[in-house]
């Protein structure tokens, strides 16, 4: 009897049902936000596969709190790619060559029998095959990444559900994939932050999380909307509406405060990533582009509206509760080259079509039906 072969660089391989149990695996996924949530399933699923495995995952140090609580995960092992290539561009090549080594080192130590590639790209098939792992799974590996592979893996699985290429791979190693939900752990601290922002800002009666930046302009809704949709959240569903974002957000975060007259609870670059989780976690409601806190409200199965254009969207999110508004338009997705506005900044206007057409009336419906649900 024969049975199915995964597609493998080259169109061969071993089939899930030979893949020998691994004593230690690593996973390697640098970054982001969104995409490190979007995976966080596959450690149960690994975990259930091999209860007596260590499992580590590889990842750059901005993100590392979204997996130190991880109640299945043994370790996570910190990639400080940003300081290597710091070190590149001021041509500190010994100290570079000094720091990659002792990665290595420290990787090889754990006698990795299995690394799964879960980027694709150069530079984490790289890390991957640095391990040393006698075995090396990549998804969707490109750049050159999949020569570094001993067997390789399409993004499949269903383009509308959300984190579906992990699913899919989930279910072409053979893994257990009932339960396959992404999940956000933190910590008591998270939860007495909350607790005493909660008491400080009067927020016990209900309060709505808005989610308006992300790293891309192109995937920003229109500014000026955000402070009307604030007041129409406190005003029509009785919910204060509190601003998440990062440092880098602060100037566009007063701006949309300063256009509600202070109505809302600017809190953007002043929480850590497990704080916003927390936040995320107790609030009523999260409206959000796509970005990273955005898809952590449906880990954390909070009420959540996402707001897509430019990019490709998860139109199922598996959630009841979880809803996306998107247009498609001919030109969908643009992604980083729009072709109607140009990146979506306060200098430069129109917005883009596809996020213009998102009306704060269609997000105060979307968000009594899934405060319903």
């Amino acid at each position: 009897m024969k049975h199915p072969v995964n597609p493998l660089r080259n169109g061969i391989g071993l089939p899930s049902t030979q893949l020998h149990a691994p004593r230690s695996i690593l996973l390697v996924r640098l970054s982001a936000i969104g995409d490190i949530v979007f995976a966080s399933p596959l450690v149960s699923a690994l975990r259930r596969q091999w209860p007596d495995a260590h499992i580590a995952w590889l990842v750059q140090p901005e993100c590392t709190a979204l997996l130190d609580q991880h109640p299945d995960l043994d370790e996570v092992i910190v990639c400080p790619l940003r300081h290597w290539q710091r070190l590149w561009r001021e041509r500190r090549f010994r100290e570079l060559t000094t720091c990659i080594l002792t990665l290595r080192d420290n990787l090889r130590a754990r006698d990795v029998d299995l690394a799964i590639d879960l980027q694709g790209l150069l530079k984490s098939g790289a890390l991957a095959r640095l391990s040393g792992a006698r075995e090396r799974i990549g998804l969707g590996s490109r750049e050159g990444s999949q020569w570094l592979m001993t067997r390789r893996l399409p993004r499949g699985g269903d383009s509308k559900r959300i984190g579906s290429e992990y699913l899919y791979l989930a279910e072409s190693l053979g893994l257990p994939v009932d339960g396959f939900e992404m999940v956000v752990h933190y910590g008591e601290t998270e939860a007495a932050f909350v607790d005493d922002i909660i008491r400080r800002d009067e927020l016990g009666n209900g309060f709505a999380v808005l989610c308006p930046f992300t790293t891309r302009p192109q995937k920003h809704w229109v500014e000026a909307r955000w402070a009307q949709l604030a007041h129409r959240i406190r005003d029509e569903l009785g919910l204060v509406p509190v601003l998440l974002g990062g440092p880098g957000d602060r100037e566009a975060a007063m701006r949309i405060a300063d256009a509600t007259d202070d109505l809302l609870v600017d809190l953007a670059g002043k929480t850590s990533l497990t704080e916003a989780a927390a936040l995320i976690d107790r609030a009523a409601l999260l409206v959000a582009v796509d970005t990273g806190l955005g898809h952590m409200g449906i880990a954390l199965n909070t009420p959540s509206l996402l707001l897509f254009g430019s990019t490709c969207p998860y139109l199922e999110t598996t959630r009841t509760n979880a809803r996306v508004l998107y247009h498609r338009l001919p030109c969908s997705p643009c992604k980083r080259r729009p072709t109607c506005g140009g990146p979506a900044t306060p200098e430069r206007r129109p917005w883009l079509d596809c996020m213009h057409r998102i009306r704060v009336e269609a997000v105060i419906e979307a968000a009594k039906q899934v405060l319903k649900s």
